[in-house]
């Protein structure tokens, strides 16, 4: 499924010269929660268009769990198409498809005083750098609804919201650099922020588009 992914974007990337001069195609900017990139779009018909594109950011944000303080980082990597339906012709879309999720984040916390885990007091020397590693499913279906201009050429804005299914967040590889703290405490401190994600098994899609159909 994944390969036929990648390959349907590809060939939305890909679309022949003929098709451009008769003005169903469009090359687009997109950016929003996925991430940022380029777009590229082929409106069949009135009714019926494939869109495939490429999305990359990366952001840091601090946030505490317990007794403490994570510095968080989020890369955002994925490919995806989408198949729209335009049931009255125009720029209101339905939207449908899947992506492949390359998105994967990192946990860190140093401690500069005693903290505890898991109800154990730890020294900084103790814990040392605590370090974890979030992932997703690699392959992630995705809903919009959006809006994306009729056949006009020109320059187009439109824009979609939605939800990609990337199935639950999972921490892994969670470890101390110091010797101090025990295997029981370390994997109890793991599971505490695994719970903290465990509520959010969609991720919400709002994206912007700009760019021009020729």
């Amino acid at each position: 499924m994944r390969v036929l992914l990648l390959s349907g974007v590809l060939a939305a990337l890909c679309v022949p010269t003929q098709a451009m001069a008769e003005g169903q195609v469009s090359a687009s900017l997109t950016g929003g929660t996925l991430g940022i990139g380029p777009e590229l779009g082929y409106r069949l018909s009135d009714t019926f268009g494939v869109r495939g594109n490429a999305t990359f950011l990366s952001v840091s944000h601090n946030f505490d769990s317990d007794d403490v303080t994570y510095r968080g980082k989020v890369k955002l990597k994925s490919v995806g198409m989408m198949f729209d339906l335009y049931p009255f012709g125009g720029g209101f879309r339905i939207s449908a498809g899947a992506r492949i999720n390359g998105n994967a984040g990192t946990v860190r916390a140093t401690p500069t005083e005693d903290i505890e885990l898991n109800g154990t007091s730890y020294t900084p020397t103790q814990v040392g750098t605590l370090r974890g590693k979030a992932e997703t499913k690699n392959f992630a279906p995705a809903l919009t609804l959006g809006y994306g201009g009729g056949l006009r050429s020109g320059f187009t804005a439109g824009v979609e919201a939605g939800v990609l299914f990337q199935g639950k967040v999972r921490l892994r590889n969670f470890t101390a650099s110091g010797s101090g703290v025990s295997a029981a405490d370390l994997e109890a401190e793991r599971m505490s922020l695994q719970s903290d994600v465990d509520d959010y098994k969609v991720y919400p899609i709002l994206q912007l588009t700009l760019g021009y159909r020729f």
